[in-house]
């Protein structure tokens, strides 16, 4: 195994990886993001005891227990771009020896579940309800920057969306990965299923107007329309298609849960996020602390 150098992985002067100011113990096995910073706080008070609380900039860290089992909640920030932080250090904790700071010979596979907020796409999918995803789909760029490879579903899907949107004449070409066919099956009571689509932004990248134009005002329309299969687009937000592709990547289980804040189709927004979102959040943790 070759050296990683010191410029490439970055360890502070306490032995932590360099966003997330972690070292490698105090990650558990079982990992929960979040974007928000604040609703680090709102996961782990469900814990029965917390070991560790580390937070640089916007990362926020805490690793703890549900009974026997050890829990990490981390926040990302917003975006693909801090996605690419957050899942290429916490496999670094697990999977690089930082004394030695090469690869270990021996891997470990983690146990990654986002919990987020997202719009609705479909009038049937309602504010306050939460949706499982199947595949995240990106139209961010960030996965053109690494080798993906897709299975022939994925690419079928993916040529049928490229076909459909024409958006890879607009910007890079999208991308796609599947959920964790190990998790998903455990969120099926009570989720809506379905592809989340990832964007850059939230505003012209997500057909808003305020003052600016946008290129493609159709694309909300365009989204909700896509139909593949037995697939549609159920929703989309700022992190999954980089969660499930670099999780894809480097070998670990993905699932995006999101609760729906917003139905962009109704123009309807949840009258009590927070309670949306503590009311998944609740849900997730039981699922997690019984069965996975």
């Amino acid at each position: 195994m070759s050296r990683i150098q010191e410029s490439e992985l970055i360890i502070n002067n306490r032995g932590a990886i360099y966003h997330l100011d972690l070292r490698p113990e105090e990650l558990a096995p079982t990992v929960i993001v979040v974007g928000d910073p604040d609703r680090v706080k709102l996961v782990s008070k469900h814990f029965d005891s917390v070991q560790v609380k580390m937070q640089h900039r916007e990362f926020v860290t805490h690793t703890g227990t549900i009974g026997k089992k050890r829990i990490s909640v981390i926040s990302t920030g917003i975006g693909t771009d801090n996605i690419d932080i957050a899942l290429n250090e916490i496999d670094a904790l697990a999977n690089i020896d930082f004394n030695t700071r090469e690869i270990k010979s021996k891997l470990t596979s983690l146990n990654i579940i986002r919990i987020g907020t997202s719009g609705s796409l479909q009038a049937d999918i309602p504010v306050d309800g939460d949706v499982a995803g199947t595949h995240g789909l990106g139209i961010d760029n960030l996965l053109n920057f690494y080798r993906l490879d897709q299975n022939e579903e994925e690419k079928q899907l993916l040529h049928s969306f490229v076909t459909h949107t024409q958006l890879h004449g607009q910007m890079a070409f999208p991308y796609i990965s599947s959920a964790s066919a190990s998790l998903i099956k455990y969120f099926v009571k009570d989720f809506y299923h379905g592809i989340t689509v990832t964007t850059p932004g939230f505003y012209g990248p997500q057909g808003r107007i305020l003052r600016l134009g946008i290129r493609n005002p159709e694309l909300i329309n365009s989204l909700t329309n896509f139909r593949f299969g037995q697939h549609r687009i159920s929703n989309f937000e700022m992190e999954t298609s980089a969660i499930y592709s670099l999780g894809k990547l480097l070998g670990h289980h993905c699932l995006s849960l999101n609760v729906v804040v917003a139905n962009r189709i109704k123009k309807e927004f949840s009258k009590d996020a927070a309670s949306a979102v503590n009311s998944l959040i609740k849900k997730v943790l039981n699922i997690i602390s019984d069965d996975i």
